[in-house]
């Protein structure tokens, strides 16, 4: 009995201790401190285990489709991911090194489950600076086309990504209509 009570009451010092460091100010959230590896472990183990839980959603469209793959690349350009995640021949802009926690490399995600990253992307991950794009009203077939540019962004190229991602040419500006041929000085009908 006296076993329990103490389990108990080291419990109860541990939860104040806690709730006083937590709540008292004393855990720095700036995002220059790097997490304390404990905290860094249990981030990432419950952001794992939430989106296994709510990832469910079948993927609607082939996202091994080329169109699909190319689409996706359009809408990663146009959406900004690049901004913080990069993209072939593109660095992540300066800002994304100042998040905490950073912006995973997508190559090393390809890996991940398609309804797993769709997830991801049209619900955000609090406190990461990954937004919902859900939320702000982008449409779930343009999150698929993007998650089948992540599937398969590790073998992308440079070159690929450039080619798809360039705005469409402008229309062939067309040549001024050429000058009528000029009309002949007629004379007037001499009048009688």
């Amino acid at each position: 009995m006296r076993f329990l009570a103490a389990i108990g009451a080291i419990g109860i010092v541990v939860a104040i201790t806690a709730s006083i460091y937590l709540f008292g100010g004393f855990y720095n959230i700036a995002a220059s401190v790097e997490d304390a590896g404990i905290v860094e472990w249990a981030l990432v183990r419950i952001r794992d285990a939430s989106i296994n839980r709510h990832a469910s959603e079948p993927p609607p469209i082939k996202i091994d489709d080329a169109e699909t793959i190319q689409a996706g690349a359009r809408e990663f350009a146009e959406r900004g991911c690049a901004n913080c995640h990069g993209a072939p021949g593109i660095d992540w802009s300066k800002f994304a090194e100042g998040l905490n926690p950073s912006p995973p490399d997508l190559k090393e995600e390809a890996d991940s489950e398609p309804v797993q990253l769709f997830w991801a992307i049209k619900n955000g991950i609090r406190m990461t600076g990954m937004p919902s794009f859900g939320k702000v009203g982008v449409p779930d077939k343009d999150i698929w086309q993007i998650v089948a540019f992540i599937k398969k962004l590790p073998s992308i190229s440079e070159a690929d990504y450039k080619s798809w991602t360039a705005p469409p040419p402008a229309a062939a500006i067309s040549s001024p209509p050429q000058d009528k041929p000029p009309i002949q000085n007629a004379t007037p009908p001499a009048q009688q």
